[in-house]
């Protein structure tokens, strides 16, 4: 029987800038959607894969960042030998892969798994195993439809409906291309690395002055998508499956909200029992809500849909909470409303308080415009109190403030 591997490329520290304050807190990778981190829902992802037995996670985090994590994963999936392996610098996302390259191909795999952190998807990895056996080029990637005014945001494809041949990549066009665009996840054949090597390769010919030690320590970093699908594509060894299934990136703070529903609403449909139910005495359910067992939410409350409230979360009588994340130890008031929100770890929002966002569908957008704050998720960071009956409204607040008047549209430093 064949074997795979995985790799997930996590990046590092200085990337999730646009993550905060939610990332000063807890690396990305590492934030809680649907109850569970982010990497994890790709594990569980890879856990399905028969065959698969190892994953690597890439990235220039210091090590201790994800020592408790793996412990965590090591008893929730027996079967995935899972390890963390950092990269000296940031070497691009092609260049960690290549510089790991030993890793990746001892007990020779016939092919391997490589998934950006920062999406949620239903990740349909054996379907793409399925077509990639069938063209044997040498990646198959997923692909998904977006609307045609966001698609210039991403990496685009054009191909070939007939045979699902990869015709044209190119990343983040300026003009429209096409809306297929690249979904972050890759299966790739083992020779893969000759194609890497001749991409640094290229490279080397337009540095041939420097040598060898200062090309790696240069700017030019191996990128996965530039510098590795382009020529793929090129040379016709590139193919696309497409998924008509939910996808979302997860890049700004924001964009938790909707990765959250994503996973919420597919646990629905896959796994519900991992779901709050609606009981008798508890509180008022409403469509995917994922509660932890440690929380206590008083039964007079109303939750949902599209709501994770973490461990030992307080959520007083007749609060309302919908599309939103609480993350641990927050404490909410009676009577308060929680709505397009993450709450940060330790926050306490008092009675008859209003934390509301704007339900956004581009989460591409600039926290700023023009020197105006723009519409989005209000995002708290940790430990923020807000007082009795204060409004926050559409606001980023950076970690211990303490809010005693309303405020509207706001980053609060």
């Amino acid at each position: 029987m064949s074997h795979y591997k995985a790799i997930i490329l996590v990046g590092g520290p200085s990337r999730a800038t646009r993550f905060r304050p939610l990332s000063l807190d807890v690396p990305k990778p590492l934030f809680p959607v649907a109850g569970a981190p982010v990497v994890s829902h790709h594990l569980a992802a890879l856990s399905k894969v028969q065959g698969l037995q190892e994953v690597l996670i890439i990235g220039f985090f210091e090590d201790n960042v994800f020592a408790r994590f793996l412990d965590e994963a090591a008893s929730e999936f027996p079967h995935l030998h899972i390890r963390y392996l950092r990269e000296y610098q940031s070497l691009g996302t092609a260049g960690g892969l290549y510089h790991f390259r030993d890793e990746i191909l001892r007990g020779n795999p016939q092919q391997f798994f490589v998934m950006h952190v920062d999406i949620a998807c239903a990740f349909p990895l054996n379907e793409m195993m399925d077509a990639h056996m069938k063209h044997r080029g040498l990646c198959t990637m997923l692909g998904t439809k977006v609307p045609r005014e966001q698609a210039n945001k991403f990496g685009c494809l054009v191909a070939n409906p007939g045979t699902n041949e990869v015709l044209h990549y190119v990343e983040k066009p300026e003009t429209f291309i096409s809306d297929l665009i690249s979904c972050g996840v890759y299966l790739f054949d083992t020779a893969v690395f000759d194609e890497m090597k001749k991409a640094i390769d290229r490279k080397k010919d337009v540095h041939h002055e420097e040598s060898d030690y200062l090309w790696t320590a240069s700017d030019d970093r191996l990128r996965l998508e530039q510098d590795l699908l382009r020529p793929l594509s090129e040379s016709r060894k590139l193919y696309v499956y497409v998924t008509e299934k939910p996808w979302r990136q997860i890049k700004t703070a924001g964009s938790a909200i909707a990765a959250n529903a994503t996973y919420l609403e597919q646990q629905a449909k896959e796994n519900p029992d991992r779901l709050t139910k609606k009981s008798p005495n508890g509180p008022e359910i409403i469509g995917a809500v994922y509660i932890h067992p440690s929380a206590q939410v008083d039964p007079s409350a109303k939750i949902g849909p599209n709501v994770s409230i973490g461990p030992r979360v307080h959520v007083g009588k007749g609060v309302r909470i919908k599309d939103a994340i609480i993350l641990d130890s927050v404490q909410i008031g009676t009577a308060s409303c929680i709505l397009h929100s993450v709450i940060g770890w330790n926050s306490k929002i008092g009675s008859w308080a209003r934390v509301e966002g704007s339900p956004i569908t581009d989460h591409n957008i600039a926290m700023m415009e023009n020197g105006v704050k723009s519409q989005s998720i209000t995002i708290l960071g940790k430990e923020v109190t807000v007082m009795d009956e204060t409004i926050i409204r559409n606001c980023i607040v950076l970690p211990h403030k303490e809010l005693k008047s309303s405020f509207h549209s706001e980053i609060l430093m």
